[in-house]
Protein backbone atom coordinates (compact mmCIF):
# COMPACT_ATOMS: atom_id res chain seq x y z
CA UNK A 1 0.00 0.00 0.00
CA UNK A 2 1.62 3.60 -0.77
CA UNK A 3 2.20 5.57 2.00
CA UNK A 4 0.16 8.56 0.80
CA UNK A 5 -3.25 6.69 -0.20
CA UNK A 6 -6.37 6.90 2.12
CA UNK A 7 -7.89 3.66 1.82
CA UNK A 8 -11.87 4.10 3.00
CA UNK A 9 -13.52 0.95 3.34
CA UNK A 10 -17.23 0.23 4.32
CA UNK A 11 -18.39 -2.49 6.11
CA UNK A 12 -21.91 -2.20 5.86
CA UNK A 13 -24.49 0.79 5.28
CA UNK A 14 -23.96 1.57 1.89
CA UNK A 15 -27.26 -0.38 -0.18
CA UNK A 16 -28.98 -0.69 2.76
CA UNK A 17 -30.78 0.90 6.02
CA UNK A 18 -28.54 -0.15 8.97
CA UNK A 19 -25.29 -2.00 9.76
CA UNK A 20 -23.28 1.77 9.29
CA UNK A 21 -19.52 1.05 9.78
CA UNK A 22 -16.69 2.23 7.52
CA UNK A 23 -12.61 1.73 7.70
CA UNK A 24 -11.00 4.91 7.26
CA UNK A 25 -6.70 3.88 7.01
CA UNK A 26 -3.26 5.39 6.09
CA UNK A 27 -0.47 3.95 6.31
CA UNK A 28 0.31 1.75 9.60
CA UNK A 29 -3.28 3.42 11.51
CA UNK A 30 -6.66 2.69 11.13
CA UNK A 31 -10.23 4.08 12.68
CA UNK A 32 -13.87 2.85 12.36
CA UNK A 33 -16.85 5.23 12.36
CA UNK A 34 -19.74 3.50 13.69
CA UNK A 35 -20.32 -0.18 14.35
CA UNK A 36 -24.16 -0.75 13.81
CA UNK A 37 -26.92 -3.52 13.00
CA UNK A 38 -29.77 -4.49 11.06
CA UNK A 39 -32.92 -6.27 11.75
CA UNK A 40 -33.70 -9.40 9.79
CA UNK A 41 -35.45 -9.78 6.51
CA UNK A 42 -38.77 -11.82 6.17
CA UNK A 43 -36.04 -14.23 4.63
CA UNK A 44 -34.18 -14.95 7.78
CA UNK A 45 -36.55 -16.64 9.97
CA UNK A 46 -35.40 -17.10 13.34
CA UNK A 47 -32.78 -15.00 13.19
CA UNK A 48 -32.55 -12.17 16.09
CA UNK A 49 -30.32 -9.34 14.89
CA UNK A 50 -27.49 -8.87 11.91
CA UNK A 51 -24.12 -7.61 11.63
CA UNK A 52 -21.14 -6.78 9.71
CA UNK A 53 -18.88 -8.97 8.70
CA UNK A 54 -15.56 -7.93 10.59
CA UNK A 55 -12.80 -10.12 9.51
CA UNK A 56 -11.33 -7.42 7.80
CA UNK A 57 -10.87 -5.97 10.89
CA UNK A 58 -9.70 -8.65 12.74
CA UNK A 59 -6.82 -9.57 9.89
CA UNK A 60 -5.43 -5.83 10.73
CA UNK A 61 -6.20 -5.51 14.55
CA UNK A 62 -2.82 -4.66 15.03
CA UNK A 63 -3.48 -1.20 13.47
CA UNK A 64 -7.04 -0.04 14.67
CA UNK A 65 -6.48 2.84 16.90
CA UNK A 66 -10.81 3.02 17.81
CA UNK A 67 -14.13 3.65 17.31
CA UNK A 68 -15.94 6.91 16.32
CA UNK A 69 -19.53 6.79 16.43
CA UNK A 70 -21.53 9.58 15.31
CA UNK A 71 -24.84 8.85 17.63
CA UNK A 72 -26.66 6.17 19.41
CA UNK A 73 -29.47 4.48 17.67
CA UNK A 74 -29.43 0.61 16.97
CA UNK A 75 -28.02 1.20 13.47
CA UNK A 76 -24.76 2.75 14.47
CA UNK A 77 -23.91 1.58 17.67
CA UNK A 78 -26.00 -2.39 17.68
CA UNK A 79 -22.65 -4.08 16.77
CA UNK A 80 -20.55 -2.52 19.56
CA UNK A 81 -20.69 -5.33 21.84
CA UNK A 82 -19.62 -8.34 19.62
CA UNK A 83 -16.68 -5.99 17.84
CA UNK A 84 -15.57 -5.10 21.48
CA UNK A 85 -15.03 -8.93 22.61
CA UNK A 86 -12.63 -8.96 19.66
CA UNK A 87 -10.88 -5.43 19.53
CA UNK A 88 -9.75 -4.13 23.23
CA UNK A 89 -9.17 -0.48 21.68
CA UNK A 90 -11.38 3.30 22.66
CA UNK A 91 -14.63 4.03 21.69
CA UNK A 92 -15.72 7.66 20.84
CA UNK A 93 -18.87 9.64 21.62
CA UNK A 94 -21.00 11.93 23.33
CA UNK A 95 -22.48 11.30 26.89
CA UNK A 96 -26.12 10.20 25.25
CA UNK A 97 -24.00 7.90 23.18
CA UNK A 98 -21.64 6.42 25.56
CA UNK A 99 -24.27 6.03 28.14
CA UNK A 100 -26.36 3.66 25.71
CA UNK A 101 -23.45 1.76 24.28
CA UNK A 102 -22.43 1.50 28.04
CA UNK A 103 -25.86 -0.11 28.89
CA UNK A 104 -25.39 -2.76 25.93
CA UNK A 105 -22.24 -3.45 27.33
CA UNK A 106 -23.85 -4.16 30.47
CA UNK A 107 -26.48 -6.31 29.62
CA UNK A 108 -23.50 -8.27 27.78
CA UNK A 109 -21.88 -8.25 31.21
CA UNK A 110 -18.56 -6.84 29.84
CA UNK A 111 -16.55 -3.91 30.88
CA UNK A 112 -17.24 -0.25 29.62
CA UNK A 113 -13.11 0.93 30.55
CA UNK A 114 -12.76 1.77 26.85
CA UNK A 115 -15.70 4.33 26.57
CA UNK A 116 -13.86 7.64 26.10
CA UNK A 117 -16.54 10.64 26.55
CA UNK A 118 -16.22 14.05 23.99
CA UNK A 119 -18.27 16.83 23.43
CA UNK A 120 -19.40 18.82 20.30
CA UNK A 121 -16.11 20.69 18.98
CA UNK A 122 -13.32 17.88 20.99
CA UNK A 123 -10.76 16.76 18.38
CA UNK A 124 -9.30 13.03 19.27
CA UNK A 125 -5.95 12.28 18.11
CA UNK A 126 -6.00 8.70 16.82
CA UNK A 127 -2.45 7.65 15.05
CA UNK A 128 -1.62 9.82 12.14
CA UNK A 129 -5.88 10.61 12.42
CA UNK A 130 -7.26 13.46 14.05
CA UNK A 131 -11.02 13.21 14.64
CA UNK A 132 -13.23 16.17 15.53
CA UNK A 133 -16.77 16.07 16.91
CA UNK A 134 -19.23 18.36 15.13
CA UNK A 135 -22.72 19.44 16.55
CA UNK A 136 -25.43 18.41 14.01
CA UNK A 137 -29.12 17.67 14.78
CA UNK A 138 -31.06 14.38 14.24
CA UNK A 139 -33.70 12.00 15.95
CA UNK A 140 -31.45 11.54 18.72
CA UNK A 141 -29.74 13.31 21.54
CA UNK A 142 -25.92 14.19 20.91
CA UNK A 143 -25.59 13.67 17.36
CA UNK A 144 -22.00 14.26 16.20
CA UNK A 145 -20.95 14.99 12.37
CA UNK A 146 -16.64 13.67 12.12
CA UNK A 147 -13.97 15.87 10.38
CA UNK A 148 -11.49 13.24 9.81
CA UNK A 149 -8.01 14.80 9.82
CA UNK A 150 -5.85 12.93 7.38
CA UNK A 151 -2.44 13.45 6.20
CA UNK A 152 -3.49 13.93 2.53
CA UNK A 153 -6.73 16.06 3.50
CA UNK A 154 -10.00 16.54 5.35
CA UNK A 155 -12.96 14.46 5.66
CA UNK A 156 -16.03 15.22 6.51
CA UNK A 157 -18.65 12.26 7.74
CA UNK A 158 -21.95 13.86 8.33
CA UNK A 159 -23.72 10.91 10.03
CA UNK A 160 -27.48 11.10 10.37
CA UNK A 161 -28.69 14.55 10.09
CA UNK A 162 -30.58 17.21 8.99
CA UNK A 163 -30.51 20.95 9.87
CA UNK A 164 -33.00 22.24 12.58
CA UNK A 165 -32.48 26.24 13.45
CA UNK A 166 -34.93 25.68 16.07
CA UNK A 167 -34.25 22.19 18.19
CA UNK A 168 -35.32 21.20 21.53
CA UNK A 169 -32.25 21.68 22.85
CA UNK A 170 -31.66 24.84 21.81
CA UNK A 171 -28.15 23.90 20.18
CA UNK A 172 -29.04 24.13 16.42
CA UNK A 173 -26.12 22.29 13.78
CA UNK A 174 -22.80 23.93 13.72
CA UNK A 175 -22.90 24.73 10.37
CA UNK A 176 -19.93 27.40 10.76
CA UNK A 177 -18.01 24.51 11.84
CA UNK A 178 -18.53 23.31 7.87
CA UNK A 179 -18.36 26.25 6.65
CA UNK A 180 -15.07 26.91 8.38
CA UNK A 181 -13.82 23.81 6.89
CA UNK A 182 -15.26 24.23 3.52
CA UNK A 183 -12.99 27.19 3.22
CA UNK A 184 -10.27 25.25 4.45
CA UNK A 185 -10.41 22.62 1.93
CA UNK A 186 -12.31 19.24 2.05
CA UNK A 187 -10.52 16.58 0.68
CA UNK A 188 -14.03 13.94 0.90
CA UNK A 189 -17.65 14.49 2.19
CA UNK A 190 -19.36 11.27 3.16
CA UNK A 191 -23.64 12.34 3.31
CA UNK A 192 -26.41 10.68 4.76
CA UNK A 193 -28.50 9.75 1.82
CA UNK A 194 -31.66 8.60 3.64
CA UNK A 195 -34.27 11.32 2.42
CA UNK A 196 -32.43 12.42 -1.01
CA UNK A 197 -35.65 11.68 -2.89
CA UNK A 198 -37.65 13.95 -0.68
CA UNK A 199 -37.85 17.60 -1.87
CA UNK A 200 -37.57 20.89 0.25
CA UNK A 201 -36.20 20.93 4.32
CA UNK A 202 -37.70 18.40 6.59
CA UNK A 203 -39.51 20.11 9.37
CA UNK A 204 -37.87 21.50 12.66
CA UNK A 205 -38.83 18.97 15.75
CA UNK A 206 -40.85 21.89 17.30
CA UNK A 207 -43.47 21.77 14.82
CA UNK A 208 -45.26 18.69 15.84
CA UNK A 209 -45.76 20.08 19.08
CA UNK A 210 -48.59 22.00 17.75
CA UNK A 211 -50.50 18.60 17.02
CA UNK A 212 -49.50 16.99 20.60
CA UNK A 213 -51.19 20.49 22.06
CA UNK A 214 -54.49 20.00 19.27
CA UNK A 215 -54.99 16.01 20.85
CA UNK A 216 -53.91 16.84 24.37
CA UNK A 217 -56.88 19.33 24.24
CA UNK A 218 -59.76 17.41 22.83
CA UNK A 219 -58.89 14.18 24.56
CA UNK A 220 -61.44 13.18 27.03
CA UNK A 221 -59.71 10.06 28.99
CA UNK A 222 -56.28 8.67 28.66
CA UNK A 223 -53.62 9.81 25.99
CA UNK A 224 -51.27 7.51 24.75
CA UNK A 225 -48.10 8.05 22.83
CA UNK A 226 -45.95 5.70 21.00
CA UNK A 227 -42.57 6.76 19.73
CA UNK A 228 -39.00 5.72 19.30
CA UNK A 229 -37.53 5.41 22.99
CA UNK A 230 -34.20 7.21 22.01
CA UNK A 231 -36.42 10.65 20.56
CA UNK A 232 -35.42 12.22 23.99
CA UNK A 233 -36.64 15.33 21.97
CA UNK A 234 -40.41 13.82 21.36
CA UNK A 235 -40.45 12.75 24.64
CA UNK A 236 -39.83 15.74 26.72
CA UNK A 237 -42.24 17.76 24.24
CA UNK A 238 -44.85 14.86 24.86
CA UNK A 239 -44.14 15.26 28.58
CA UNK A 240 -44.31 19.44 28.79
CA UNK A 241 -47.76 19.00 26.99
CA UNK A 242 -48.64 16.14 29.01
CA UNK A 243 -48.21 18.50 32.03
CA UNK A 244 -49.63 21.91 30.62
CA UNK A 245 -52.80 19.60 30.61
CA UNK A 246 -52.91 18.48 34.07
CA UNK A 247 -51.70 14.90 33.39
CA UNK A 248 -49.00 12.73 35.12
CA UNK A 249 -46.24 10.25 32.60
CA UNK A 250 -46.29 6.97 32.78
CA UNK A 251 -43.48 5.24 30.73
CA UNK A 252 -44.03 1.62 29.28
CA UNK A 253 -41.59 -0.68 27.31
CA UNK A 254 -38.21 -1.72 28.57
CA UNK A 255 -36.54 0.57 26.31
CA UNK A 256 -38.43 3.44 26.48
CA UNK A 257 -38.68 3.03 30.50
CA UNK A 258 -34.42 2.58 30.58
CA UNK A 259 -33.61 5.41 28.21
CA UNK A 260 -35.59 7.61 29.67
CA UNK A 261 -33.62 6.42 33.20
CA UNK A 262 -30.40 7.42 31.37
CA UNK A 263 -31.52 10.85 29.74
CA UNK A 264 -33.01 11.86 32.60
CA UNK A 265 -29.65 11.19 34.63
CA UNK A 266 -27.88 13.10 31.97
CA UNK A 267 -30.51 16.22 32.01
CA UNK A 268 -31.49 15.49 28.53
CA UNK A 269 -34.91 14.85 29.53
CA UNK A 270 -36.46 16.86 32.18
CA UNK A 271 -39.86 15.83 34.00
CA UNK A 272 -40.86 16.53 37.70
CA UNK A 273 -40.59 13.37 39.32
CA UNK A 274 -43.86 14.08 41.23
CA UNK A 275 -45.15 13.75 37.58
CA UNK A 276 -44.19 9.99 36.62
CA UNK A 277 -46.02 7.27 37.92
CA UNK A 278 -46.05 3.60 37.76
CA UNK A 279 -48.49 1.36 36.04
CA UNK A 280 -50.21 0.48 38.96
CA UNK A 281 -51.03 3.92 39.88
CA UNK A 282 -52.27 5.01 36.43
CA UNK A 283 -54.99 2.04 36.58
CA UNK A 284 -56.44 3.91 39.66
CA UNK A 285 -55.92 7.43 37.86
CA UNK A 286 -59.08 9.22 36.39
CA UNK A 287 -58.44 8.57 32.71
CA UNK A 288 -58.13 12.52 32.20
CA UNK A 289 -55.33 12.77 34.06
CA UNK A 290 -53.11 9.92 32.59
CA UNK A 291 -50.94 9.76 29.54
CA UNK A 292 -48.50 6.59 28.56
CA UNK A 293 -45.57 6.97 26.53
CA UNK A 294 -44.85 3.50 25.09
CA UNK A 295 -42.68 1.80 22.34
CA UNK A 296 -44.44 -0.12 19.49
CA UNK A 297 -44.48 2.25 16.48
CA UNK A 298 -43.57 -0.43 14.60
CA UNK A 299 -45.73 -2.76 15.40
CA UNK A 300 -43.50 -5.04 16.90
CA UNK A 301 -45.16 -8.30 18.39
CA UNK A 302 -43.84 -7.57 22.50
CA UNK A 303 -43.66 -3.50 22.53
CA UNK A 304 -46.27 -2.04 24.77
CA UNK A 305 -48.38 -0.19 22.35
CA UNK A 306 -48.88 -4.14 20.20
CA UNK A 307 -49.77 -5.57 23.96
CA UNK A 308 -52.46 -2.95 24.84
CA UNK A 309 -53.75 -3.11 21.65
CA UNK A 310 -54.55 -6.82 21.75
CA UNK A 311 -55.35 -7.14 25.33
CA UNK A 312 -51.76 -8.88 26.73
CA UNK A 313 -50.72 -5.89 28.66
CA UNK A 314 -52.00 -4.58 31.87
CA UNK A 315 -53.13 -1.21 30.58
CA UNK A 316 -55.48 -2.08 28.03
CA UNK A 317 -56.54 0.38 25.17
CA UNK A 318 -60.50 1.25 24.66
CA UNK A 319 -62.80 3.12 24.66
CA UNK A 320 -62.37 7.06 25.16
CA UNK A 321 -58.77 6.26 24.58
CA UNK A 322 -56.66 8.59 22.09
CA UNK A 323 -53.57 7.02 20.74
CA UNK A 324 -51.23 8.75 19.18
CA UNK A 325 -48.15 6.90 17.15
CA UNK A 326 -45.65 9.64 16.63
CA UNK A 327 -43.16 7.96 13.60
CA UNK A 328 -43.44 6.31 10.27
CA UNK A 329 -43.43 2.81 9.26
CA UNK A 330 -40.29 1.69 8.50
CA UNK A 331 -40.34 0.03 5.23
CA UNK A 332 -41.36 -4.02 5.76
CA UNK A 333 -43.23 -3.01 8.90
CA UNK A 334 -46.44 -1.24 7.46
CA UNK A 335 -48.29 -4.66 7.63
CA UNK A 336 -47.38 -4.86 11.26
CA UNK A 337 -48.46 -1.19 12.01
CA UNK A 338 -51.69 -1.39 10.22
CA UNK A 339 -52.64 -4.84 12.23
CA UNK A 340 -51.58 -2.52 15.52
CA UNK A 341 -53.74 0.71 14.27
CA UNK A 342 -56.93 -1.74 13.54
CA UNK A 343 -57.34 -3.54 16.89
CA UNK A 344 -56.65 -0.17 18.44
CA UNK A 345 -59.40 0.88 16.42
CA UNK A 346 -61.65 -2.40 17.02
CA UNK A 347 -61.17 -1.68 20.70
CA UNK A 348 -62.59 2.09 20.50
CA UNK A 349 -59.72 3.95 20.55
CA UNK A 350 -59.41 7.37 18.66
CA UNK A 351 -55.79 6.54 16.30
CA UNK A 352 -53.90 9.22 15.57
CA UNK A 353 -50.98 8.40 12.86
CA UNK A 354 -48.42 10.37 10.48
CA UNK A 355 -51.00 9.98 7.40
CA UNK A 356 -53.59 11.94 9.63
CA UNK A 357 -51.86 14.56 11.01
CA UNK A 358 -47.99 15.86 11.67
CA UNK A 359 -47.37 13.76 14.32
CA UNK A 360 -44.06 13.16 13.49
CA UNK A 361 -40.51 14.61 11.45
CA UNK A 362 -38.15 12.70 10.00
CA UNK A 363 -34.59 12.98 11.08
CA UNK A 364 -32.70 12.68 8.16
CA UNK A 365 -31.99 15.63 6.01
CA UNK A 366 -33.64 16.27 2.55
CA UNK A 367 -32.73 17.39 -0.82
CA UNK A 368 -32.35 21.17 0.37
CA UNK A 369 -30.47 20.42 3.55
CA UNK A 370 -28.06 18.13 1.60
CA UNK A 371 -27.49 21.03 -1.25
CA UNK A 372 -26.64 23.27 1.69
CA UNK A 373 -24.23 20.87 3.37
CA UNK A 374 -22.49 20.48 -0.12
CA UNK A 375 -21.89 24.43 -0.34
CA UNK A 376 -20.89 24.49 2.92
CA UNK A 377 -17.98 21.78 2.58
CA UNK A 378 -17.03 22.69 -1.12
CA UNK A 379 -15.79 18.64 -1.64
CA UNK A 380 -12.98 17.30 -4.27
CA UNK A 381 -14.53 14.08 -3.63
CA UNK A 382 -18.11 12.65 -2.57
CA UNK A 383 -19.19 9.06 -1.16
CA UNK A 384 -23.28 8.78 -0.39
CA UNK A 385 -23.86 6.67 2.55
CA UNK A 386 -26.42 5.95 4.48
CA UNK A 387 -29.33 4.47 2.35
CA UNK A 388 -30.50 1.73 -0.26
CA UNK A 389 -28.91 1.49 -3.71
CA UNK A 390 -31.36 4.35 -5.76
CA UNK A 391 -30.76 6.54 -2.35
CA UNK A 392 -26.88 6.52 -2.83
CA UNK A 393 -27.27 6.94 -7.29
CA UNK A 394 -29.75 10.33 -6.67
CA UNK A 395 -27.67 11.52 -4.01
CA UNK A 396 -24.58 10.88 -6.14
CA UNK A 397 -26.80 13.31 -9.60
CA UNK A 398 -27.28 15.64 -6.72
CA UNK A 399 -23.54 16.08 -6.34
CA UNK A 400 -23.04 16.49 -9.75
CA UNK A 401 -25.04 19.13 -9.71
CA UNK A 402 -23.63 20.98 -6.86
CA UNK A 403 -20.12 21.00 -9.06
CA UNK A 404 -18.63 17.83 -8.00
CA UNK A 405 -17.18 16.12 -11.03
CA UNK A 406 -18.52 13.14 -11.83
CA UNK A 407 -14.97 11.29 -12.13
CA UNK A 408 -15.03 12.12 -8.43
CA UNK A 409 -18.44 10.73 -7.43
CA UNK A 410 -17.70 7.16 -6.16
CA UNK A 411 -21.23 4.90 -5.61
CA UNK A 412 -19.39 2.25 -3.37
CA UNK A 413 -20.50 -1.20 -2.08
CA UNK A 414 -20.34 -2.55 0.84
CA UNK A 415 -16.38 -4.11 0.77
CA UNK A 416 -15.34 -1.74 -1.79
CA UNK A 417 -12.13 0.02 -1.07
CA UNK A 418 -12.06 3.59 -2.45
CA UNK A 419 -8.69 4.52 -2.21
CA UNK A 420 -7.70 8.65 -2.61
CA UNK A 421 -5.00 10.87 -3.07
CA UNK A 422 -4.60 14.45 -2.89
CA UNK A 423 -5.21 14.72 -6.85
CA UNK A 424 -7.30 11.24 -7.46
CA UNK A 425 -9.25 8.33 -6.22
CA UNK A 426 -10.62 5.24 -7.59
CA UNK A 427 -11.84 1.80 -6.37
CA UNK A 428 -9.45 -0.36 -5.80
CA UNK A 429 -10.59 -3.37 -4.77
CA UNK A 430 -12.58 -5.38 -2.56
CA UNK A 431 -11.78 -7.02 1.11
CA UNK A 432 -13.87 -9.66 2.38
CA UNK A 433 -17.36 -8.57 3.77
CA UNK A 434 -21.24 -9.64 4.17
CA UNK A 435 -23.61 -10.15 7.01
CA UNK A 436 -22.93 -12.08 10.27
CA UNK A 437 -26.37 -13.28 11.46
CA UNK A 438 -27.26 -13.37 15.21
CA UNK A 439 -29.24 -16.32 16.94
CA UNK A 440 -29.59 -16.46 20.49
CA UNK A 441 -25.72 -16.73 21.60
CA UNK A 442 -24.62 -18.14 18.42
CA UNK A 443 -22.69 -15.43 15.94
CA UNK A 444 -22.57 -16.25 12.50
CA UNK A 445 -23.35 -20.17 13.09
CA UNK A 446 -26.44 -19.55 10.89
CA UNK A 447 -25.68 -19.92 7.37
CA UNK A 448 -27.36 -19.85 4.09
CA UNK A 449 -28.23 -23.90 3.86
CA UNK A 450 -29.52 -23.27 7.55
CA UNK A 451 -31.89 -20.53 6.52
CA UNK A 452 -32.82 -22.39 3.15
CA UNK A 453 -34.25 -25.01 5.73
CA UNK A 454 -35.83 -22.93 7.90
CA UNK A 455 -37.76 -21.45 4.99
CA UNK A 456 -38.47 -24.61 3.83
CA UNK A 457 -40.01 -25.67 7.02
CA UNK A 458 -41.84 -22.57 7.73
CA UNK A 459 -43.81 -22.80 3.81
CA UNK A 460 -43.88 -26.60 3.32
CA UNK A 461 -43.05 -28.27 7.23
CA UNK A 462 -41.57 -31.71 7.49
CA UNK A 463 -42.31 -35.15 6.98
CA UNK A 464 -40.52 -37.92 9.11
CA UNK A 465 -40.74 -41.43 8.01
CA UNK A 466 -39.47 -43.98 10.92
CA UNK A 467 -38.48 -47.53 10.15
CA UNK A 468 -37.63 -50.16 12.73
CA UNK A 469 -34.91 -52.99 10.72
CA UNK A 470 -33.26 -56.22 12.22
CA UNK A 471 -29.78 -54.62 13.05
CA UNK A 472 -28.38 -58.61 11.71
CA UNK A 473 -30.01 -58.83 8.36
CA UNK A 474 -31.87 -55.46 7.65
CA UNK A 475 -35.27 -56.49 7.33
CA UNK A 476 -38.41 -54.27 8.71
CA UNK A 477 -39.78 -55.28 11.63
CA UNK A 478 -42.36 -53.19 12.04
CA UNK A 479 -45.21 -50.88 9.32
CA UNK A 480 -42.91 -47.64 8.89
CA UNK A 481 -44.23 -44.60 11.00
CA UNK A 482 -44.94 -41.01 9.72
CA UNK A 483 -44.75 -38.19 11.40
CA UNK A 484 -45.89 -34.40 9.84
CA UNK A 485 -45.70 -31.32 11.65
CA UNK A 486 -46.32 -28.21 9.01
CA UNK A 487 -47.10 -30.08 6.26
CA UNK A 488 -50.26 -32.59 6.44
CA UNK A 489 -52.40 -33.17 9.39
CA UNK A 490 -52.41 -36.96 9.17
CA UNK A 491 -55.85 -37.91 11.01
CA UNK A 492 -57.19 -36.03 8.00
CA UNK A 493 -54.55 -37.82 5.23
CA UNK A 494 -55.44 -41.00 5.49
CA UNK A 495 -54.85 -42.23 2.04
CA UNK A 496 -51.85 -39.68 1.46
CA UNK A 497 -50.44 -41.26 4.45
CA UNK A 498 -50.94 -45.40 3.26
CA UNK A 499 -49.47 -44.48 -0.26
CA UNK A 500 -46.14 -42.89 1.55
CA UNK A 501 -46.18 -46.01 4.19
CA UNK A 502 -45.72 -48.13 0.49
CA UNK A 503 -43.30 -45.96 -1.19
CA UNK A 504 -41.37 -46.01 2.14
CA UNK A 505 -41.98 -50.19 2.27
CA UNK A 506 -40.60 -51.00 -0.82
CA UNK A 507 -37.58 -49.37 -1.06
CA UNK A 508 -37.07 -49.73 2.60
CA UNK A 509 -37.31 -54.02 1.34
CA UNK A 510 -33.60 -53.20 -0.22
CA UNK A 511 -32.33 -53.00 3.08
CA UNK A 512 -32.87 -56.54 3.54
CA UNK A 513 -29.36 -57.92 3.31
CA UNK A 514 -27.62 -55.21 1.45
CA UNK A 515 -24.21 -54.46 2.04
CA UNK A 516 -23.62 -51.34 4.89
CA UNK A 517 -22.34 -49.45 2.47
CA UNK A 518 -25.18 -49.45 0.53
CA UNK A 519 -27.19 -47.97 3.29
CA UNK A 520 -26.74 -44.66 2.68
CA UNK A 521 -27.71 -44.88 -1.36
CA UNK A 522 -30.74 -46.43 -0.54
CA UNK A 523 -31.51 -44.15 2.29
CA UNK A 524 -31.17 -41.02 -0.28
CA UNK A 525 -33.10 -43.07 -3.16
CA UNK A 526 -35.84 -43.20 -0.20
CA UNK A 527 -36.17 -39.46 0.29
CA UNK A 528 -36.03 -38.83 -3.38
CA UNK A 529 -39.34 -41.45 -3.73
CA UNK A 530 -41.28 -39.83 -0.85
CA UNK A 531 -40.23 -36.37 -2.27
CA UNK A 532 -41.87 -36.66 -5.54
CA UNK A 533 -44.56 -38.53 -4.17
CA UNK A 534 -45.95 -36.28 -2.02
CA UNK A 535 -44.85 -33.79 -4.55
CA UNK A 536 -47.53 -35.38 -7.06
CA UNK A 537 -49.93 -35.79 -4.42
CA UNK A 538 -50.48 -32.25 -2.43
CA UNK A 539 -47.98 -29.78 -4.61
CA UNK A 540 -46.02 -29.11 -1.50
CA UNK A 541 -42.19 -29.89 -0.86
CA UNK A 542 -41.73 -30.70 2.51
CA UNK A 543 -38.33 -31.31 4.18
CA UNK A 544 -38.91 -35.31 3.99
CA UNK A 545 -36.73 -36.97 6.55
CA UNK A 546 -35.82 -41.27 6.46
CA UNK A 547 -34.95 -42.19 10.56
CA UNK A 548 -34.00 -45.75 10.26
CA UNK A 549 -33.73 -47.13 14.01
CA UNK A 550 -32.11 -50.77 14.12
CA UNK A 551 -32.58 -53.60 16.98
CA UNK A 552 -31.84 -56.66 17.58
CA UNK A 553 -34.68 -59.01 17.87
CA UNK A 554 -35.87 -60.32 21.14
CA UNK A 555 -33.33 -57.54 22.79
CA UNK A 556 -33.79 -53.47 23.83
CA UNK A 557 -30.22 -52.47 22.23
CA UNK A 558 -30.90 -49.53 19.75
CA UNK A 559 -29.47 -47.93 17.14
CA UNK A 560 -30.79 -45.07 15.44
CA UNK A 561 -29.23 -43.94 12.05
Amino acid sequence: MAKNKLRIIPLGGLGEIGKNMTVFEYGKDMIVVDCGLCFPDDDMPGIDLVIPDMEYLEQNASRLRGFFITHGHEDHIGALPYALKQFNVPVYGTAFTMALVEHKLEEEHMPSTNLKVVKPGDTISAGCFKVEFIKTSHSIAGACALAINTPIGVVIHTGDFKVDYTPIDGEPIDVRRFAYYGAKGVLLLMSDSTNIESEGHTESEREIGKTFEHYFDIAEGRVIVATFASNIYRIQQVADVAIAHGRSICFQGRSMINIAEIATKLGYLHIPTDKLMELDKAGKMKPEKVCVITTGTQGEPMSGLTRMANASHRLIVGAGDTVIISASAIPGNEVGVAKVINNLCRNGAKVVYNRMADVHVSGHAQKDELKLMFALTKPQFFIPVHGEYRHLHYHADLAEQMGVPRKNIFIADVGDVVELTRDGGRIAESVPTGAVMIDGSGVGDIGSVVLKDRKLLSEDGVFTVVLVTDKQSGALLAVPEVVSRGFVYIKDSEELIAGAKTVVADIAAQLANAHRSEWATIKNNMRGALRNYLYKETGRRPIVLPIIIEIEAGKNDKHTR
